[in-house]
């Protein structure tokens, strides 16, 4: 049982966003977790439960919060799923991981992981590491090393810029040409799944990107084609870079902005599309592509090859 005492800073606040406040150090605590175990009585007010996230405090009223014991972790298992390998060797290989797939097993997602799926395919003779993560509704491709020392190889050259990352996003509007969006990015103080840029202090975070194809829409405005290449690798960093100058990724569930509502998309057009970087073993050049997902083909009727 957790206890929270009001002070004048949480005076007239919703009381999700008081927790939050104040139990943001405690692991596993986000606001949607805190709204939950409002909705199920797990929260009181000077003794009352309470079921309504919007209720706002006085001073001095005091909180409890019953956060349950979080369940230990539990070692990944192999799985016999589908995995499309792009390009493999004896230290590394390239994965190309489908829209809807976990990367890596988490809290709620235990299991129908990419990394299930490559603990089976080393087949316990080498162990996986995930040397780039991609969120669940993004496609695309997935570096992973084949045990620690390699990982570790791969991560310094990914600290010294020498992995190109090239993304495809299908955005609304029309950006231009190309262009570099320089905007410093840090987790939102009061939702820790979302990313937004900071005008004083945040991560600085570099996007390059070219625009590729221009679509005009039945409703009088744009979608387009527009590749991106990381210099930094923030958490959301394309998703919210294309949004702070206003070109919001087709079927960004987060970070949607002001779009049309045509056309839709089931998850975010985002692809993770290329990858280029030197061996770190064998100092070969290895420059690989995935095509686009037919999900992303299906919004971009017509638009030709993609170069």
């Amino acid at each position: 049982m957790q206890a929270v005492v009001i002070d004048r800073g949480d005076v007239g606040l919703r009381v999700d966003l008081v927790l939050l406040r104040h139990l943001r150090h405690v692991p596993g605590v986000t606001r949607n977790r805190l709204q939950r175990l409002i909705a199920d009585g797990a929260v009181e007010i000077n003794g009352r439960v309470i079921t309504r996230s919007s209720m706002r405090l006085a001073l001095a009223d005091t909180l409890t919060v019953a956060l349950p014991a979080r369940p230990p972790r539990v070692k990944p298992a192999a799985e016999s799923l589908p995995i499309d390998v792009v390009y493999e060797d004896d230290s590394l290989l390239i994965v190309n991981k489908p829209a809807g797939q976990v990367a890596h097993p988490a809290f709620r997602n235990t299991s129908g992981t990419l990394l299930n799926a490559l603990l089976a395919h080393a087949g316990g003779t080498w162990q996986p590491a995930l040397v780039s993560r991609l969120d669940k509704d993004t496609s695309g491709l997935l570096l992973v090393a084949k045990g620690g020392a390699v990982q570790a190889a791969l991560q310094k050259i990914g600290d010294r810029n020498g992995i190109e990352k090239d993304y495809l996003a299908v955005v609304f509007g029309k950006p231009p040409g190309k262009g570099t969006i320089d905007l410093a990015l840090d987790r939102d103080p009061w939702d820790r799944r979302r990313v937004t840029v900071r005008d004083r202090g945040g991560a600085r975070s570099v996007t390059k990107f070219q625009r590729m194809r221009v679509i005009p829409s039945d409703n009088g405005t744009f979608v387009s084609l527009v590749k991106c290449r990381l210099v930094t690798g923030r958490t959301h960093q394309i998703r919210v870079h294309l949004l702070a100058k206003g070109w919001p990724i087709v079927g960004d569930p987060i970070y949607k902005g002001q779009s049309p509502a045509r056309p839709t998309l089931g998850r975010q057009a985002l692809h993770a599309w290329r990858l280029a970087f030197t061996h770190p073993l064998t100092a070969a050049r290895i420059d690989v592509t995935a095509p686009l997902p037919a999900d992303m083909e299906q919004l971009l009727v017509e638009t030709g090859h993609i170069e």
